[in-house]
């Protein structure tokens, strides 16, 4: 037997030990959540209140419920015929009654659409299966190196690596948004059979759908139920700079002077890792930073913010370790001692054991927000990078965590978005926007300010490639600000005539990106530890040709800015990301659901990277419906053709919306 009963906002399924909930959850949007005997009153996920919504209309009779919501209705049905019967979930389209996804059973005999197996401290191990349809397209999921935009026929980790960043949000092409609000380590499989999501210990099944009518609608409801964006502060949109690691302050200040002597624009530079007498001490070693306070001061008379680096590690050489380790602010382990990477840092003759702060611990984020008031935001510094926070393990083990939010398998996927509120919490309290430029994130992550970039990624041609994609894939999954490692973060010379062309090209989609910004480790290189410096990677470190090229990007970037902070603004009203997949502005266009190496910048511009080695021109598709005018010739076209466009090495295929005034040129 299966029994209904609703309230006001909600409908309640029991069927034996299980029960399953059904709440609106914003417009056109629902939470279902189920579990064996009783929803857990406690949820990590990304879905803290519900959105302010009309109520849905539900009816119920024996072995049926419909939950009416907007454009969005479920239907709940018991098909007793069944050997094992369940109540199965249909969601369709309330306005055309088409059938955007159904559970489907993992076997036609056992088990069903919602599975709990094991038993561990009142957890299982749960999986939820869905149909899968022909010619669907999906999209999302965070940040991954496949290389791929469509994801339809993946299989995914769900879990935080360096470089790979799990958002376990997905947009499909037929018209509905699911949000697996569950921070379990687990998987997420989008097979031709079906698509089942899976945790390895949870609590309970719990998710978000949207039936949004559009794309853009699907984002916006996304951002409503999971936190939208804050809007980005004037001075973020310009140039940042970095190489591996300016050593001291000296070498830091003759870059920002070189650049101003230059005419070059230059927004924020950055003191990266080891710049402290020891990692958990969150402030400057005085033997290579002797005055921190005139140097923030001197880049500020410069209008130049400093960022430093700060890693989520703790060395057990740090003045503040026994308050750490006493007051229970470390990640724990289920067995042995609270160390999880291995580093050579400040003070050590060879790599040893450090721990990592645990930033679900509200006792944490106040006592290591102390740190950094006192030792960084006392100073006037305002931009934080939030280095290694996937947490980065060695061994990669986030099923061996404890941390005060739960099992390291049922809840590490929040470890980078809670290390992101620890910042803004903070920098709210002083009442200051910011950027935290995070290595990862999960679910509502953007609400906090974070900015992703895209890891510790190659410095080559297949690289950029790749970051196309995940640029795309993050911005379908809720997150508007990100960047790369511009050239790619492991190796490149500058010397090498070649490393110079694909420096060139990735500049040029770089300029295009949310946040602009050089970084990377180049030749020569060091092993990790204290000692590394890498290689120049200033802007005139490779050569006249290149030089010429990419300070007219520079300067192009500045001449956007004002563009730029309207797209943001309207990602943080929004849910739209600025970089953004074509179908977002043209889903009526089917080919636009197709192209995975062109972007658009805003409503406007229309981008076309160039990632192949000695490429000098590349077919560029134009979305219907609108005449698109080359930035280069001048020359109109048509939309929903593709053309072939020059593309010399000092510039790439751009395109802008015709009626746009925009400064593409001096």
């Amino acid at each position: 037997m299966v029994s209904f009963r609703p309230s006001p906002t909600a409908l309640e399924v029991r069927h034996r030990h299980e029960i399953l909930t059904i709440e609106a959850w914003g417009a056109d949007s629902v939470r279902v959540r189920a579990a064996q005997h009783r929803i857990p009153a406690e949820s990590h996920g990304a879905l803290d209140e519900p959105p302010p919504c009309d109520l849905p209309q539900i009816t119920t009779d024996k072995d049926r419920a419909t939950f009416i919501h907007g454009d969005l209705t479920v239907h709940v049905d018991f098909d007793r015929r069944a050997a094992y019967p369940e109540p199965l979930l249909t969601f369709i389209r309330t306005s055309t009654a088409a059938e955007l996804l159904a559970e489907s059973r993992e076997h036609f005999w056992l088990p069903g659409a919602r599975v709990f197996t094991g038993n561990q401290w009142g957890t299982h191990e749960v999986h939820q299966q869905f149909a899968a349809y022909e010619g669907e397209r999906l999209y999302g999921m965070g940040q991954r190196t496949h290389g791929r935009l469509d994801l339809k026929g993946l299989a995914l980790d769900l879990v935080q690596r360096n470089g790979e960043v799990s958002i376990p949000f997905v947009l499909s092409s037929r018209g509905y948004g699911l949000l697996w609000n569950l921070p379990a380590v687990g998987r997420a499989e989008f097979a031709q059979n079906g698509t089942r999501w899976q945790a390895g210990q949870a609590r309970e099944i719990d998710y978000w759908f949207t039936a949004a009518p559009t794309p853009a609608g699907i984002l916006a409801r996304y951002a409503d139920a999971t936190g939208h964006t804050p809007e980005l502060p004037e001075w973020a949109s310009g140039f940042w700079q970095s190489k591996l690691r300016y050593r001291d302050e000296d070498e830091l200040l003759a870059v920002a002077r070189e650049h101003r002597r230059r005419g070059l624009p230059l927004s924020v530079i950055v003191a990266d890792y080891f710049h402290w007498p020891a990692m958990g001490d969150y402030r400057f070693d005085e033997t290579e930073w002797p005055d921190p306070k005139a140097m923030v001061d001197e880049l500020a008379a410069l209008g130049v913010e400093l960022m430093v680096s700060i890693w989520p590690t703790v060395s057990p050489l740090s003045e503040h370790f026994a308050d750490y380790r006493d007051g229970g602010l470390l990640v724990g382990t289920s067995q042995g001692v609270e160390f999880h990477q291995t580093i050579q840092d400040k003070g050590m003759a060879a790599p040893l054991p450090v721990a990592f702060y645990d930033p679900t611990n509200p006792r944490t984020r106040q006592f290591v927000w102390d740190l950094v008031r006192r030792n960084y935001r006392d100073l006037g510094i305002r931009v934080f990078w939030l280095d290694a926070c996937e947490p980065e393990l060695n061994p990669a083990h986030p099923g061996h965590l404890s941390l005060y939010a739960g099992p390291g398998a049922e809840v590490a996927g929040i470890y980078p978005r809670d290390n992101a509120r620890l910042f803004a919490e903070g920098m709210a309290a002083d009442g200051e926007p910011t950027v935290l430029l995070c290595r990862s994130a999960w679910a509502g992550a953007q609400k906090y300010g974070a900015a992703l970039w895209s890891g510790d990624i190659p410095a080559t041609w297949q690289s950029l490639r790749q970051q196309i994609r995940a640029g795309l894939s993050v911005a379908v999954s809720g997150i508007p600000w990100w960047t790369t490692d511009i050239g790619g973060f492991h190796g490149g010379d500058a010397r090498d005539p070649a490393y110079r062309e694909l420096m060139i090209r990735w500049f040029q989609f770089g300029v295009f990106c949310p946040l602009f910004r050089l970084h990377g480790d180049r030749e020569p290189r060091n092993p990790t530890s204290f000692a590394q410096t890498g290689g120049p990677n200033e802007v005139w470190s490779y050569g006249e040709e290149a030089y010429d090229i990419i300070s007219g990007l520079l300067h192009l970037r500045e001449r956007l800015r004002p563009y730029i902070h309207e797209q943001m603004r309207t990602a943080a009203r929004t849910g739209l990301p600025p970089m953004r997949p074509l179908f977002l502005d043209h889903p009526e266009d089917p080919h636009a659901w197709v192209v995975d190496d062109e972007f658009l910048f805003g409503p406007d511009i229309l981008v076309a990277p160039v990632a192949q080695a000695g490429q000098r021109s590349r077919e560029v598709y134009l979305p219907a419906d609108t005449r698109w005018v080359c930035a280069a010739s001048g020359e109109v076209h048509e939309g929903g053709r593709t053309v072939t466009a020059p593309a010399p090495i000092d510039h790439i295929p751009v395109f802008t919306r015709e009626g746009a005034d925009l400064p593409l040129t001096a």
